[in-house]
């Protein structure tokens, strides 16, 4: 029995590590140049620029870009996801067609046999997830 590879905590979450990466690389840069242009605003307003001032600033803008971008991409992502998990009837559309189809071909490559075929894994899987009726003759 051929004993399946494991995958690295890195490589099974690559695309989550990569994500988290941006994440971070984009907050940095956003704290290092509004502290630049901070900089700038204190000097042409003749003001010192103090970390108190800077820090309330930059966390103004930083929630107001998480609540307008972050939060509704979240949203639209993580919510379709989950809606797709639970199986809404938006996510299923696609699978009713292609179930139904495979259907039909097994039975035209040998009705019975196909019959049978369609039966076992109705009965392994919980029967159809996808609503389509279909008959057992």
């Amino acid at each position: 029995m051929i004993e399946p590879k494991t995958q690295s905590i890195w490589r099974a979450y690559s695309y989550a590590w990569i994500t988290f990466a941006f994440f971070i690389l984009s907050v940095v840069g956003h704290w290092i140049f509004g502290w630049f242009a901070y900089v700038d605003e204190q000097s042409a307003l003749r003001q010192p620029a103090d970390s108190g001032g800077y820090i309330i600033e930059m966390s103004r803008d930083t929630l107001e870009n998480w609540q307008s971008e972050f939060l509704q991409l979240l949203w639209q992502v993580g919510g379709l996801a989950f809606l797709l998990f639970v199986g809404s009837p938006q996510s299923k559309e696609g699978s009713n067609r292609v179930e139904a189809k495979l259907d039909e071909l097994l039975k035209l490559v040998d009705r019975k046999k196909g019959q049978t075929i369609i039966k076992e894994l109705d009965e392994q899987y919980g029967g159809r997830h996808t609503g389509v009726p279909h008959q057992h003759r």
